[in-house]
């Protein structure tokens, strides 16, 4: 573990790392944002959940295979770094900050137009601004009032999920007492089949349901501010598969199995709601707003908590400014997480002024980057393991099948990217994103050149493990 980890203060209990790992994955694109996903493949929405579930699991396992071996906050980047060069823990670790840092006011958007739907009394950017503060005020306390918060958001969703779980099954077998008409699993085959718009379709399925899974790699910066952060990664790492198939392959596929996938109220209400509403579940609209609430304040909540712990691990590298690795007493950078949290908020009040044009256009630029998180995630992992092997290290948690299905990860991962790049749906934020990372890129190279003409001596960096 580097320095900076061992500064930062170990105020994550089990409690909060378990609940992390199991409901941190759960955010408002799957309550909502998982009927996209559905419009596009139809049925067969089930296999792109599927697919991404397995994908994203691999790049866990790979992920946790370093984590293990070294805990740090600043995770893949530091990983990126070791394995690739300076210029790519550079590059990765601000484009992970700058998209968790335009997560804030999406979320604190979100979130204020619901409490505005509930108290219309009070206009949505107070909410909105009064969001923001109120989780910023939770991160600078300590480590442990983020996981407080986190660790009973997550319970919520986890609960959400499970309830929606049990009334589906019950109404497929046709023993839901509120619809007895809306039983079986026809819907499944009967609306043009279970791939109704090819292989295609699924395809670009898997793009949508991809960045409902960004963000379980949070577990391995969190496991850095937590006592033996080892043993924590390793078993979280190994229930990964488990728990996204029971929240996102089950949940979808039932819903797809009760409701007529082509029907405009699955796009107007959002998935969940709309099985519900069709299975007369009283209070549908207050329980999923409430739900949907409670996700988007959880995921505005890592969201200050990650960006804030990345800039903190770049100021510990000298590639941000130093002062922003100050620490409170509670061992938390607050001026991380006050520059984090101010950008946040320029951005809210940026959207405010100008509606879905300067913010809009901002938001397009992060279009790629979970792919090229997820990238780099296996290109520093494959890199890592051939140098402890050719050292003849121990390595105590490994990846599977090593390296095929490491190349395996790669070449699926281009391949998403590739079609990103030519699809006209895709195209613009792929080509924004790009350009981010390459002016990312070029102030990379220009920090690495400038600290390396301020060393004594040669300034390489050891690229295996410390």
């Amino acid at each position: 573990m580097n320095n900076n980890s061992q500064k930062l203060g170990a105020g994550l209990s089990n409690r909060h790392i378990t609940m992390i790992s199991i409901g941190g994955v759960i955010g408002a694109g799957l309550f909502v944002g998982s009927s996209a996903a559905i419009a596009k493949a139809g049925p067969a929405a089930v296999l792109a959940y599927m697919i991404t579930s397995v994908l994203v699991f691999l790049v866990m396992r790979m992920l946790g295979e370093m984590a293990v071996q070294q805990p740090d906050t600043g995770s893949f980047s530091t990983y990126a770094r070791k394995a690739i060069g300076p210029w790519a823990g550079f590059t990765i670790g601000w484009l992970y900050w700058w998209f968790w840092v335009l997560v804030i006011p999406i979320e604190a958007i979100a979130g204020a137009e619901i409490l505005h739907a509930w108290f219309p009394g009070i206009s949505s950017a107070v909410y909105a601004f009064s969001f923001i503060i109120l989780l910023s005020l939770a991160n600078f306390i300590s480590t442990k009032s983020f996981g407080e918060f986190e660790f009973w958001f997550a319970l919520i969703k986890v609960v959400a999920i499970i309830v929606f779980i049990i009334i589906g099954v019950t109404a497929v077998f046709g023993v839901w007492p509120l619809a007895s008409e809306v039983s079986g699993v026809s819907n499944l085959y009967n609306n043009g089949g279970f791939m109704p718009n090819g292989m295609g379709s699924v395809l670009s399925a898997i793009l949508i349901t991809a960045f409902s899974f960004f963000g379980i790699e949070i577990l391995s910066i969190a496991a850095a501010e937590s006592k033996n952060p080892q043993e924590k990664i390793k078993r979280s790492t190994n229930l990964v598969l488990y728990r996204i198939i029971l929240f996102f392959v089950v949940s979808i596929f039932l819903a797809v199995s009760l409701v007529d996938w082509r029907s405009p109220d699955l796009q107007k209400f959002g998935t969940f709601q709309y099985v519900l509403m069709t299975l007369n579940v009283p209070g549908t609209k207050l329980i999923i707003d409430t739900v949907v609430f409670i996700a988007v304040a959880s995921c505005m909540n890592a969201a200050l908590y990650t960006s804030s712990r990345m800039l903190f691990a770049l100021g510990g590298r000298a590639e941000a400014p130093k002062m922003i690795t100050q620490l409170n007493k509670s061992g938390v950078p607050t001026k991380a997480v006050f520059v984090s949290a101010m950008i946040g908020l320029v951005c809210c009040v940026v959207n405010y002024i100008f509606p879905g044009q300067v913010f809009g256009f901002l938001l397009s630029t992060t279009g790629a980057i979970a792919l090229l998180v997820y990238l780099v995630i296996a290109v520093s992992q494959l890199r890592l393991r051939k140098s402890l092997e050719k050292e003849g290290k121990q390595i105590a948690f490994k990846m599977w099948l090593f390296p095929w299905l490491t190349w395996m990860v790669i070449l699926t991962i281009v391949t998403v990217l590739g079609y990103m790049f030519i699809s006209p749906d895709y195209s613009r934020e792929t080509m924004l994103s790009l350009g981010v990372t390459f002016g990312v890129v070029i102030c990379s190279l220009m920090v690495t050149r400038k600290r390396k003409q301020n060393r004594d001596g040669s300034g390489n960096l050891n690229n295996s493990y410390k």
